[in-house]
C-alpha cells in the first residue's frame, strides 16, 4: 500500500492525505492529444475509488476540481488549470465481461472496452473502438458512432459526488440526450455496467476492421488532433455545413481546419491553445454567418486562457 502524501507547500499543502499521487504544476500539453496547453495546478492521480472519495471528502470547498482522461476530447487553455485535476489510471481500468455485459472502470480506454467485449463474444459494443477517449467521457458526453451511442448499452454507471459519496444511476438517472448527459459537472465517474448480445466472433471482428478501415480513410487520426470539434445540429452535420462555409483548411497560427475531415481541427506543429479554440469560433462565426446555425462545441474546452502577452493571437488565413 503507498504511503499517505502530503507536502506543507502551496496548493498541496492543503490538500487532504492520500495514497495515491500529487504533482504541482504538472505539464498537461503532453497527456492531451492536441499537445497543447498550460499546467495543471496540482495533478492527483488516485490509488482507487476509495482514494478518490477520501480526497473528495477532505479537501477545501474553495479548491476547484476536472477530471481528465486521456485528453483526446478536450482543449486545455494555455494559462494552464487552476485547482486540481484528477486524472484516472490503472485502478480504474479494469474491464471484464460477464456473460453479454461488460463492467468497466471509467478510465479503460474506450477501444480496450470493445476489444475485451469482442473476444468475449460480446455484440453491440463495437462503435466503441470508433471513440476516442476513456469510457468516462463516453458516458460524460453520451459518446456516439457508427449508428450507436452509450444510452444504447448503458444499464447502470457509478459516479462520486462532490462530497465523495457514491451513487448509482440508472439510465434515467443518466439523463442521456444527443452529445449530454444530465449528470452534475461535479459528479465523476468511475465505472459503468454495459449490456451487449451473444454474438458470432468472427461477425464481431469484422466489424472492427470495418470500423478501423472507416477512420483511418475519412478522419485525421495520426495528427496532433482532437475528436469531433462540434456536434451535429438536427436534421445536418457539422462537417457540411462547415465545408459549405468554406473553411476546409483555414488557419490561425498552428492550428488548421482539417482537409481530410473539416469537423475536425488540427495542432500543424506550433499552434497554441488560443489558436485553436480562436479558429473553432471563427468557423462558428462563418457557418452561422452562411446558413444561420450556431454550432455547439463538442471539444471540451478548459482552464484559463494565458496572461496578456502570451502566445496564441493569430491572424485568421485561408
Amino acid at each position: 500500500m503507498m504511503a499517505a502524501q502530503r507536502t506543507s507547500t502551496g496548493l498541496i499543502g492543503r490538500l487532504p492525505a492520500v495514497r495515491g499521487r500529487y504533482s504541482a504544476d504538472a505539464d498537461l500539453s503532453r497527456v492531451t492529444w492536441f499537445r497543447v496547453g498550460g499546467p495543471a495546478e496540482v495533478m492527483f492521480r488516485p490509488a482507487d475509488a476509495d482514494d478518490l472519495s477520501a480526497f473528495l471528502a477532505g479537501k477545501p470547498a474553495d479548491v476547484p476540481v476536472t477530471v481528465l482522461g486521456v485528453g483526446s476530447n478536450l482543449l486545455v487553455r494555455d494559462g494552464g488549470v487552476p485547482g486540481v485535476v484528477v486524472r484516472l489510471g490503472r485502478a480504474f481500468a479494469t474491464i471484464e465481461a460477464r456473460g453479454a455485459d461488460v463492467i468497466a472502470g471509467a478510465g479503460a480506454l474506450d477501444t480496450h472496452v470493445a476489444a475485451v467485449a469482442a473476444g468475449s463474444g460480446i455484440a453491440g459494443l463495437e462503435f466503441l473502438s470508433g471513440v476516442p477517449g476513456t469510457l468516462g467521457g463516453a458516458l460524460r458526453m453520451n459518446a456516439g458512432a457508427y449508428g450507436r451511442e452509450m444510452k444504447d448499452v448503458t444499464l447502470t454507471a457509478e459516479a462520486l459526488d462532490p462530497a465523495g459519496r457514491r451513487h448509482v444511476l440508472d439510465l434515467a438517472g443518466l439523463g442521456f440526450s444527443y452529445r449530454h448527459c444530465s449528470v452534475a459537472e461535479d459528479w465523476i465517474f468511475v465505472a459503468a455496467h454495459l449490456r451487449g448480445a451473444a454474438g458470432d466472433p468472427a461477425a464481431i471482428a469484422a466489424r472492427l476492421d470495418e470500423i478501423r478501415a472507416a477512420r483511418e480513410a475519412s478522419q485525421p487520426i495520426r495528427t496532433a488532433t482532437g475528436g469531433s470539434t462540434f456536434a451535429n445540429p438536427d436534421g445536418d452535420k457539422a462537417w457540411r455545413l462547415i465545408d459549405a462555409a468554406g473553411c476546409r483548411g483555414l488557419r490561425r497560427g498552428g492550428a488548421m481546419v482539417s482537409e481530410m475531415h473539416c469537423n475536425f481541427l488540427v495542432n500543424t506543429g506550433d499552434a497554441t491553445a488560443a489558436d485553436l479554440e480562436g479558429l473553432g469560433e471563427e468557423v462558428r462565426r462563418r457557418v452561422f454567418e452562411h446558413s444561420g446555425v450556431k454550432l455547439r462545441w463538442e471539444i471540451r474546452r478548459i482552464g484559463v486562457p494565458a496572461r496578456s502577452g502570451g502566445p496564441g493571437i493569430g491572424e485568421v488565413r485561408p
